[in-house]
């Protein structure tokens, strides 16, 4: 491991490895700069699917409908005893099974909505468990955006020189959270976990991470929420009422913001890399609900042969969501060595991200059950 001076991440507006709109043809120089590149991904789901036809039947609901209001075919339930901590330690362990040649692990990063605990974080139980020892290890609290959040973190840590290698996993289980009266989360929210190695490499190399757009706006804080169990709640001197222990979503809303804020970080992001739209070989955005994904891919202009979607089998799968569809895809051929992906994301606080990157190369493929496939450089 090697330390050095601390970097916080860069802002929004000049995040990334390299900032300007001509960062990719500079990168390619060969310059040999620091920089960080994702070296692997994998991804974890539990059990069994759960298809529309088995939606709880006070719901309302049949296939038809969930499939025309969000494109989502089926999820996965991690059911009595499964936490987040489990499904992240699941993702992250088949990751490392594959790429232990590449170098140790030195830092862990976990995203979710949904911890083990309201304290402690669950990301040094999982390093624990994982067998990595007194590693430094954080959660980050970015809802569906975590991920991208993560990848950016990661990136600055590993550029700052503090670390070589980082294990980053996105996870939730909102199963546990959701009021079993709401149809209009029920549908769509599954549980998972997807894992990334973030590593120190030099510009040009495969896999690199070449900038960042993040953003956060405070004033739709309860847009996306879990009303009770914080400090807020507790310092109000009510008793707690069932209800705010429940998952919280304000669909309509969300929805606007969502597309609005996906396509402007996406336009900013493309402009800073210099890719033109219909450059980018294969667009990742989170994987919230279909209609969401198709007018994000609309308006940035990026055709939807292009666009990478998990979501059909697994539902929105929150922090995990990004993470999983990119392993899938990696396990179906879909990417290949040197392609350029654009990532983009939007959860609850309400934040949102993209990252620009390209792939790491031909991947390794392992399959057991439970798994998604896992792609590692």
């Amino acid at each position: 491991m090697t330390t050095g001076s601390g970097q916080r991440v860069a802002s929004r507006r000049t995040a990334g490895s390299e900032a300007g709109p001509r960062a990719e043809e500079r990168a390619s120089t060969g310059g040999g700069k620091r920089t960080a590149v994702l070296e692997g991904v994998a991804g974890w789901v539990p059990g069994e699917p759960v298809g529309n036809e088995r939606l709880p039947a006070d719901w309302g609901v049949d296939d038809a409908w969930v499939r025309r209001r969000t494109g989502i075919g089926s999820r996965h339930r991690a059911g009595p005893g499964a936490a987040t901590g489990d499904l992240a330690y699941e993702a992250a362990s088949r990751l490392l099974a594959g790429a232990r040649a590449a170098g140790p692990v030195d830092a862990v990063v976990l995203a979710t909505a949904t911890p083990d605990h309201l304290c402690p974080g669950t990301a040094p139980a999982l390093a624990a468990r994982l067998g990595l020892g007194t590693v430094p290890a954080l959660d980050i609290a970015a809802v569906c955006s975590g991920f991208v959040y993560g990848l950016a973190l990661c990136h600055g840590l590993v550029v700052s020189g503090l670390y070589e290698r980082i294990l980053l996993v996105g996870a939730d289980v909102y199963s546990t959270w959701l009021d079993p009266a709401d149809r209009s989360a029920g549908v769509v929210f599954g549980d998972g976990a997807g894992a990334a190695l973030v590593a120190a490499g030099r510009t040009g190399d495969p896999g690199e991470l070449l900038a960042f757009d993040l953003g956060s706006d405070g004033t739709g804080h309860d847009l996306i929420t879990v009303p009770g169990g914080g400090a807020r709640a507790r310092a109000s001197g009510k008793p707690p009422e069932l209800s705010d222990a429940y998952f919280r979503m304000q669909g309509g809303t969300v929805y606007q913001h969502a597309v609005e804020r996906m396509t402007g970080s996406c336009r900013v992001l493309l402009e800073r890399v210099g890719w033109d739209p219909a450059e980018v070989d294969h667009f990742v955005p989170h994987q919230a609900n279909a209609r969401i994904l198709r007018a994000v891919a609309d308006r940035v202009g990026i055709a939807a042969q292009r666009c990478v979607t998990h979501l059909e089998r697994v539902g929105n799968t929150g922090a995990a969501s990004i993470p999983l569809a990119l392993a899938d895809a990696a396990g179906r051929g879909v990417l290949r060595g040197g392609d350029r992906v654009l990532l983009t994301a939007f959860g609850g606080g309400l934040t949102w991200g993209s990252a620009a990157l390209r792939w790491p190369g031909t991947p390794q493929t392992i399959s057991t059950e439970g798994t998604q496939h896992v792609a590692v450089r």
